[in-house]
């Protein structure tokens, strides 16, 4: 296997329009005024990207966007922060997925249109790009329609060239929170999730059983805590990180620095409990301002975290 690159993210990247403030948002009220509106790169996918590249990995990024202003704005951030995007495949004709993100408070609520998100098909992935990477990483697993029935061939083609494999899945906005999934665990070095969501793939209330039970599908299951903090299991190993005490302002993308996070410490050979640690200290740092991609921490940063806490 060629070593190209340390990491290769498939899945979704696209613009998000980040709008805060402001009052109840009723149809045929009028114009309302908010507080401000940010444009700024986002899906799971691209923030990992971008997050795991900011952290010194060489990183390719296979997606899909239209031939449109927005698909531009991807291809043209995820390159900016140092992403390799020969492997983004351009849809002319379909309209580049967008997420319009209204906050208010603590609250929020997310419009996504899928666009070209959801036409990514095993095809689109080059296979001399998937060869050319130690990690193959999937974001977004719920919203991978097209993609999804090859996933389970393309993660055993990437182990049989030696590389490993993630996945995030993300919210299922269908509320299956299934589409083939835990098949795939057996095939998945690594399963990312946030504490709501084990929940919602096992049907288990209680996040320590729920990640006990896919972490018996053969993964590494690393969960990230809503409240800050996670944990982190593979068969008997079980390993916690408090969370990072910072100033939060947006956790839209923290679940995706933590995977950025994470699989940096993978790659580097680190233990379970520095990789999680790791991965706790960026998505904490990533919270640091709006937007998923305006505030992702170098390594010297996440570094100097783990010092300030050990």
């Amino acid at each position: 296997m060629s070593d190209d690159f340390d990491l290769l993210v498939i899945g979704d990247a696209k613009p998000d329009v980040i709008v805060t403030g402001g009052g109840e948002v009723a149809f045929g009220a009028g114009e309302r005024l908010v507080e401000e509106a940010l444009l700024c790169l986002g899906g799971s996918g691209g923030i990992a990207a971008c997050g795991a590249a900011a952290l010194g990995l060489r990183v390719a990024f296979a997606g899909s966007v239209g031939d449109d202003a927005f698909g531009r704005f991807v291809v043209d951030t995820l390159g900016a922060h140092g992403v390799d995007t020969a492997g983004v495949v351009v849809r002319p004709g379909l309209p580049t997925g967008v997420s319009v993100i209204l906050k208010r408070g603590d609250e929020e609520a997310v419009l996504t249109a899928p666009g070209t998100v959801s036409h990514l098909a095993p095809g689109d992935i080059d296979h001399r790009l998937l060869g050319a990477s130690r990690h193959v990483h999937l974001a977004s697993f719920y919203l991978q329609e097209a993609l999804r029935p090859g996933l389970r061939d393309l993660f055993d083609g990437a182990h049989r060239i030696g590389a490993s494999t993630s996945v995030d899945p993300n919210r299922d906005p269908t509320g299956d929170w299934n589409g083939g999934l835990l098949d795939l665990l057996s095939s998945t070095d690594i399963l990312f999730a946030n504490s709501i969501e084990v929940r919602e793939i096992t049907g288990v209330d209680d996040i320590d059983v729920a990640a006990e039970a896919l972490a018996e599908r053969g993964s590494v299951v690393a969960v990230k805590f809503g409240q800050g903090g996670g944990l982190a299991m593979w068969a008997d190993e079980v390993v916690r990180s408090e969370a990072t005490p910072v100033d939060v302002v947006d956790t839209t993308g923290s679940g995706a620095s933590f995977a950025a996070g994470f699989l940096s410490g993978r790659l580097q050979g680190d233990s379970l409990d520095r990789c999680l640690a790791l991965a706790v200290a960026c998505a904490s740092l990533s919270a640091r301002s709006l937007g998923g991609t305006t505030a992702l921490p170098s390594m010297d940063e996440a570094l100097a975290v783990l010092r300030d806490t050990s």
